[in-house]
């Protein structure tokens, strides 16, 4: 590409250029073509004119036919691009942002990008990227608790204030519940429990987390024994006033 155009400059260009570059908050690629034009307009030779502006000669050449064609506004003006690849189906969106919003696959508690992108069809950066857009957070979960207990504060600060300020030689007792055998064979059981939560919490949607209260209702437990005899396992649960554990035999 060679030089093919002549720059002439009228005044009202030539004053609007210079505020250009005299504006400290301008981005420095509007600053540099508005030196190439004005050098331009100068009769400057090409190579002058590319050293000046720190850019190559093509880039000059490129700019003066720019602007013999579209005037000032096609020097500031980048023209668009298609993008590197198609946009994303406004029903994948959809898709990316509906699941995290639905009910768990299987056994997980919630659901990942890795699963979605997998359900969907779609790169998992691409999930991010959705999720960052809409502020959807399903790895998010908020707590909260309301009280209604008359006397919450005064049972807070007498918790609060044992260990802030401890009585002088005092003692502090955890007690947790146990199943009554949870002592014997403990590496072949297992204790579980219906964990239900005490109070109903919001589900997750774009811009806010999922709510659930730090406390579950107590419904008691069971005792889930494993007993290993000739080779062949067996699990009993019992309910939660009785324990029995069966025995191993040596060669289990």
């Amino acid at each position: 590409m060679a030089q093919t155009v002549s720059v002439i400059l009228p005044a009202e260009d030539r004053s609007q250029l210079a505020a250009v570059i005299g504006d400290r908050n301008r981005a420095q690629k509007h600053v540099r073509r508005a030196q190439i034009i004005l050098y331009s307009a100068d009769r400057l030779p090409v190579l002058d004119v590319a050293r000046r502006s720190g850019v190559s000669r093509p880039a000059v050449w490129r700019w003066q036919q720019r602007y013999a064609e579209e005037g000032i506004d096609g020097v500031l003006r980048d023209k668009t691009r298609k993008p590197g690849r198609e946009p994303l189906p406004p029903e994948t969106v959809a898709k990316v942002l509906a699941l995290p919003c639905s009910e768990a696959p299987g056994t997980a508690t919630h659901w990942t990008g890795r699963a979605v992108a997998k359900a969907v069809g779609v790169s998992l950066r691409t999930v991010q990227r959705i999720w960052e857009a809409h502020r959807l957070q399903p790895h998010r979960l908020r707590t909260f608790k309301m009280s209604r207990d008359p006397a919450f504060a005064e049972k807070v600060e007498d918790v609060v204030g044992l260990y802030m300020a401890p009585p002088c030689h005092a003692v502090v007792l955890s007690i947790n519940e146990k199943s009554p055998g949870a002592n014997v064979y403990r590496e072949r059981q297992a204790l579980t429990q219906a964990l239900d939560r005490t109070q109903p919490g919001l589900p997750l949607k774009p811009g806010k987390c999922q709510t659930m209260t730090h406390d579950y209702k107590r419904n008691g437990t069971t005792t889930s024994d494993f007993a290993c005899r000739n080779q062949t396992a067996f699990r009993l649960c019992l309910p939660r006033s009785m324990c029995w554990t069966a025995p191993c035999s040596a060669d289990a």
